[in-house]
């Protein structure tokens, strides 16, 4: 169990309250109201996850992989949106947990191009670590493969895109409007066909693009990746 330093008043060095939450049966003092992913992050409990992003207010939770059971709460929820306070009991491994991550996870792997060898991202890919930890496989078994040919954009000087890998997280998106404050992409079309794009889906070197990689960055996988 973490200790608050010798702060009697249950705070810490910003004046934040902590409160004591229960991880899969281990203690933790962590801020009140630190969103329940990143508070099991940062104590090193790890949950799946692709879309979050701290610095964001209002996580979409589109990855859905980031579940968790909480006491008193008769469903799953996702942790990434789910704010702790004193008490809560948390529980990342269960039956229906499990299964919930895993169709999750084999659902982004319908449309996602693999070829982990020749990707950039191999190493360093989120997929690869969900795989890992979860005791995943990175093939699709129980669903019907998607066939993806939407064509690489190798436009930019120092970086491609690669429609076929992307898992809709969301992240770039977010940076480039929050971070960047560029606006170059966003999310276009709908159901299977959506993707994220630049305004009437020409080359990123066509568009508004400062190319200044932070989309890059907030990648989870190689969808957007440096040229080698």
């Amino acid at each position: 169990m973490s200790n608050n330093n010798g702060n009697n008043n249950g705070n810490n060095g910003n004046n934040e309250k902590m409160v004591t939450i229960t991880i899969d049966d281990k203690q933790f003092m962590v801020p009140e109201g630190k969103r329940l992913l990143w508070a099991a992050l940062e104590n090193g409990v790890y949950i799946p996850h692709l879309c979050a992003l701290e610095e964001e207010e209002k996580p979409s939770a589109g990855c859905r992989l980031c579940f968790v059971e909480i006491e008193g709460f008769l469903n799953p929820v996702t942790s990434c949106t789910q704010p702790v306070k004193e008490g809560m009991i948390v529980r990342t491994r269960s039956k229906r947990i499990d299964r919930m991550v895993k169709n999750g996870f084999e659902l982004l792997l319908s449309n996602h191009r693999l070829n982990c060898g020749k990707c950039a991202a191999n190493g360093s890919c989120e997929l690869q670590k969900i795989a890992r930890e979860r005791g995943l496989k990175l093939r699709v078994s129980r669903m019907r493969k998607l066939e993806n040919d939407a064509p690489i954009d190798d436009s930019p000087e120092n970086f491609s895109y690669d429609p076929a890998k992307c898992v809709l997280c969301g992240r770039c998106v977010w940076v480039d409007h929050n971070m960047a404050k560029v606006g170059a992409i966003g999310m276009v079309r709908r159901g299977m066909s959506r993707r994220v794009a630049t305004f009437g889906e020409t080359a990123l070197a066509e568009s508004n693009c400062t190319q200044c990689g932070e989309c890059v960055r907030a990648c989870p996988v190689g969808a957007l990746a440096v040229k080698e």
